[in-house]
């Protein structure tokens, strides 16, 4: 007879219900089509009675983080505003639960809370792209990646939303065959299953239907060095061509100057690291490549309408 896998979804406030479905259907559905109970769950939330996730569902649990039973594996969910939602309960459970065996994962935002543990250093390790700025600032011991998620490090992550499904689709497979997961797949009418290491975003090419490698690298290098933020003319420089061509492209694909594209990268960054992390006004501004915090806010301020210090209290 077939061992039935237990697993556990821990819920963090705010998780993200897609996530959620996309962890559970799979379970759901490979038992029913092999017939056999191949996988059981539970829930679990702080109080053991239920939890709320970001569009207002609620969901009842089953346990508490405290008194979780045995489980095969171990997964925290979470989604916005995650680095208000770090549980000392919840980090308990998932170094308890990894300590006497099972297998801990992350999916959506909850990479940031097992890190914050220290329990991801030097492992690679998705999350969902738009907390990237605030990990990368955080936890510069951890390999983020870009992947929709990871399988084959001691902690298994995944970057949220349909890659969920993806990853539970690969643990499926590894452990009762692709003809299971292909029929799981086809079951949810999922025709684009995508392996780890497949990128979360569409990426620029395929976005703006592009074909031009300079706009590409210029973007690549922008983004390279948003701390240290480089001109337009050494970037035209460094990919070979001259600043007015250079000006020619962005305003051709992108309707823009280098020098606003840059700077929207900029402050778009500055956004994310002042809704994601508890850095200073004046530590983001250094690491947005700003000289002085007044320069910052006001050129925050006409693009968002609000200072980075409202920015902050508005969140906090």
């Amino acid at each position: 007879m077939t061992k039935t896998e237990r697993f556990a979804i821990l819920l963090v406030p705010e998780f993200t219900h897609i996530a959620f479905s996309c962890a559970i259907e799979p379970l759901r559905i490979a038992n029913l089509i092999s017939g056999e109970t191949l996988y059981e769950w539970v829930l679990a939330s702080h109080d053991g009675d239920r939890e709320t996730c970001s569009n207002g569902t609620v969901s009842l649990v089953d346990h508490s983080f405290k008194n979780l039973p045995k489980c095969d594996r171990v997964f925290a969910l979470s989604g916005i505003n995650v680095h208000k939602h770090l549980d000392p309960d919840l980090l308990n459970a998932l170094r308890r639960e990894r300590a006497t065996g099972a297998k801990v994962g992350a999916l959506c935002s909850a990479a940031f809370i097992l890190a914050k543990a220290g329990m991801l250093d030097g492992m690679r390790a998705a999350i969902h792209w738009d907390f990237h700025d605030g990990f990368l600032e955080d936890f510069p011991d951890v390999n983020l990646v870009s992947s929709v998620f990871v399988a084959d490090e001691p902690i298994i992550t995944a970057s949220g939303g349909t890659a969920t499904a993806d990853l539970m689709l690969h643990l499926i497979e590894d452990t009762h065959g692709s003809d299971l997961a292909i029929a799981i797949a086809d079951q949810m009418v999922y025709n684009a299953v995508r392996e780890g290491t497949a990128e979360q975003r569409v990426s620029l090419q395929s976005r703006h239907g592009m074909r031009n490698p300079h706009l590409v690298r210029a973007i690549q290098i922008m983004n390279d060095c948003i701390e240290r933020p480089r001109s337009p003319s050494l970037i035209a420089e460094e990919i070979g061509i001259s600043t007015r061509q250079l000006e020619r492209i962005f305003g051709r694909y992108l309707n823009c100057s280098p020098k606003k594209y840059l700077m929207d990268l900029r402050l778009n960054r500055a956004r994310n690291l002042l809704v994601q992390t508890d850095q200073s006004v004046t530590e983001i501004a250094l690491a947005c490549g700003f000289e002085s915090p007044g320069h910052f806010a006001r050129v925050y301020r006409g693009k968002f309408g609000i200072t980075p210090t409202a920015q902050q209290s508005k969140i906090g």
